[in-house]
């Protein structure tokens, strides 16, 4: 399994609903960590404005913040690589990172003309 690693832009929380603003990416992309939580991933989530050691104690995190300012953060490191910058991974993106490909749809879908393979029906 995986240690993804997550260096947030600095918010009051980690949903961000709890500011004058909700970023509807924010609770979507929570949500999608704890899925990957529940596949058996280690995930830890880092908020510059609640935890800067971290950022400081990560040289790669803290090079990337000299270089590049606040505005590189969100920042996703898994197993201690750099695989994402300036913004928050939809859950389709976050499985190829951790699993090397996108997740595929495994059960048939019904088309409109009937059936998961045409009129006749499933194969």
């Amino acid at each position: 399994m995986k240690t993804i690693q997550v260096y947030d832009k600095p918010m009051c929380c980690s949903t961000g609903v709890c500011g004058p603003e909700v970023d509807p990416i924010l609770p979507q992309f929570a949500a999608d960590l704890d899925w990957l939580k529940n596949q058996g991933h280690h995930v830890e989530r880092y908020n510059l404005a609640q935890q800067p050691q971290a950022f400081i104690d990560n040289k790669s995190i803290h090079q990337v913040l000299s270089t590049e300012g606040t505005d590189s953060l969100p920042v996703i490191v898994i197993d201690g690589e750099i695989v994402s910058r300036k913004a928050y991974p939809t859950r389709d993106a976050l499985a190829a990172l951790v699993n090397g490909s996108p997740t595929k749809q495994l059960l048939p879908v019904a088309k409109a003309s009937g059936g998961c393979c045409g009129t006749s029906g499933c194969c």
